[in-house]
């Protein structure tokens, strides 16, 4: 009996051990989504994940999660979120075995709705100054803090910062009805700038930056096939969001270029 246990006592560690190996192989890698309405889905035209947030599963965070094998996705992104509602409640999704992070986050903490209301209206320019102003003077700050709560809950994790894309390229149709060929220029420049401090920020935490402009070109409002809604009537939380083809084919590839 005593050579019969010892025996099988070396198989059954060596069994137990290829468990263990296998299920760590196979384990799969946690992934966070966070931020506002760009990562929730908004200008996708659903909510078939979530009414509230508006989330859906044309949002990129879905699509990478569904194209990346062994990944299993936590979709806490909302639409009209601020930096410090990420702080605040969806971080604390975030733990120490996460293995990806992606977040969109900034746009409402500078006006994007006060932007879209008066760009379409009576003029915007001065609503984009007081954006830029929010850029130059709050918005690092801000940046900062949300990044150091994402850091310091999963400091080894692959954190994926997406920045926004650029909506017009210098011409009118109906879609970007309400917005001058001066006040497009002046609001490219606005993203740039936003994007431009983003990314300093990310950087600065040791996290990606993800471009979605190279994607964006040639897919402006105006164009056949835009990345970006222009003026939706019937569903005005999805004016001046990306289309689905916008998170399909821009900020899907842009965060799967990082991430794998």
């Amino acid at each position: 009996m005593q050579r019969t246990t010892r025996a099988v006592a070396p198989i059954l560690g060596a069994v137990l051990l290829a468990l263990s190996i296998t299920g760590s192989a196979f384990a799969a890698d946690k992934y966070v989504a966070l931020g506002d309405s760009y990562s929730a889905g908004n200008g996708a035209n659903s909510t078939n994940l979530n009414s509230s947030c508006n989330r859906n599963t044309y949002a990129y965070p879905y699509l990478v999660s569904q194209q990346r094998p062994n990944t299993a996705l936590t979709f806490v992104a909302c639409s009209g979120a601020v930096t410090g509602d990420v702080i605040n409640g969806q971080v604390n999704s975030v733990t120490s075995d996460t293995k990806i992070v992606t977040i969109t986050i900034g746009g409402n903490d500078i006006g994007f709705t006060s932007l879209i209301l008066a760009c379409t209206t009576l003029g915007c320019q001065s609503q984009i100054n007081t954006s830029n102003a929010k850029i130059a003077n709050e918005l690092p700050a801000k940046l900062d803090a949300t990044y150091a709560a994402i850091k310091a809950r999963a400091p080894t994790a692959q954190v994926v910062v997406l920045g926004y894309g650029r909506p017009f390229a210098n011409r009118t149709c109906l879609a970007a009805t309400g917005v001058s060929l001066s006040e497009e220029t002046s609001l490219n420049a606005l993203v740039d700038n936003m994007n431009n401090t983003i990314r300093a920020r990310a950087l600065a935490y040791g996290f990606s930056y993800a471009d979605v402009n190279p994607y964006w070109a040639g897919h402006d409002i105006c164009a056949g096939n835009p990345f970006t809604n222009g003026l939706t009537l019937l569903h005005t939380a999805d004016s001046y969001h990306p289309t689905r083809n916008g998170y399909a084919n821009g900020d899907t590839p842009a965060v799967r270029a990082i991430v794998g």
